[in-house]
């Protein structure tokens, strides 16, 4: 057995590193079999040398996090300790960073893992930026900040999001109210990010200036999108008629983002995905930029990560 150390200099930073009931150091001692405790503001791990070792370096990744003001919760430890697993610890450095923007509440929003990072980094180097990956990535919640960040420094004029509404036929004709009414169910992902970012009743007051537009693709055809960011959100149900009739609507001084799951396609079985086929047309023009997200970014619940990972296990399996 191996014991190893870490000093922790302050008792605050120590309570923030063991986390309530020392909920953060049980995932450790779960994960590699070692027991760590603290004593006279020293950090003691014992366990067999290479998991010990182990066990430190997701310590010290996390003290990172906490000198640099990170939030620490059960996500960040399991993500720091993903990033030691691959040998990466160093890429710890990568998380967080400058804030986006703060939430209506008051909440800084910030890269809480390095896909995401390189996604914001992207989306402020490029013009067009795809954000592709699976369910909990942060894809449209960090385009919607960006946006509003680009809004309030004065760096564009509009605030536009859109979605295809895939179901545009009987479906939709069932459900009660005017066409507003019935394509509001598709967009609410898109009403509940901005509502976080601006409040409800600045959200209202821009939507009524025309300032933001939240509308269904299809109101997207023979406009040109000056002075605008434009998030295309779901854009894994577009045809690829429908993709390229979206990024053709890009105009001067304008952002596009456009998310999406291929995970996920809810298309007829004859109909191809605009988002594929777009990430394979467009993949080596300059100023348009592919994200990528895998499992390793989903930052929701920890069963969201573990149910993704295990359909990309099946679908692997399966082909």
């Amino acid at each position: 057995m191996t014991e190893l150390t870490v000093e922790v200099d302050d008792l605050e930073k120590l309570h923030l590193l063991f986390g309530d009931l020392d909920s953060n150091m049980n995932i450790i001692q779960k994960e590699y079999g070692v027991s760590v405790f603290s004593r006279d503001g020293v950090v003691k791990i014992v366990g067999q040398e290479d998991k010990a070792m182990s066990a430190r370096k997701a310590v010290e990744g996390l003290l990172e996090l906490i000198e640099r003001r990170e939030q620490i919760n059960d996500m960040s430890v399991r993500y720091v300790i993903g990033l030691v697993n691959e040998g990466a610890e160093e890429k710890v450095s990568e998380i967080g960073g400058d804030t986006v923007c703060v939430t209506f509440t008051g909440k800084p929003v910030r890269a809480k893992t390095v896909g995401q990072k390189k996604y914001i980094d992207s989306i402020r180097k490029n013009t067009v930026v795809f954000g592709v990956g699976p369910a909990g990535t942060g894809k449209t919640y960090l385009a919607v900040a960006m946006a509003v960040k680009a809004f309030k420094a004065h760096e564009i004029n509009r605030i536009i999001l859109t979605r295809p509404a895939v179901e545009a036929g009987e479906k939709l004709g069932f459900l009660p109210g005017d066409l507003q009414n019935k394509v509001d169910p598709y967009l609410r992902p898109l009403y509940d990010a901005l509502f976080d970012m601006m409040g409800a009743e600045s959200y209202q007051r821009n939507l009524e200036k025309n300032i933001i537009e939240v509308a269904p693709l299809a109101y997207m055809r023979g406009r040109t999108l000056d002075d605008s960011f434009i998030i295309l959100d779901e854009a894994q149900n577009t045809t690829p008629e429908q993709m390229k009739m979206f990024l053709t609507r890009l105009g001067f001084n304008s952002k596009m983002v456009i998310t999406g799951d291929v995970t996920q396609i809810d298309l007829p079985d004859s109909k191809r995905s605009g988002l594929v086929e777009a990430t394979k047309i467009l993949k080596n023009i300059d100023d348009i930029a592919i994200s990528r997200f895998t499992e390793k970014d989903v930052v929701r619940h920890k069963l969201v990560q573990d149910i993704v990972s295990a359909y990309e296990k099946y679908n692997e399996r399966r082909s």
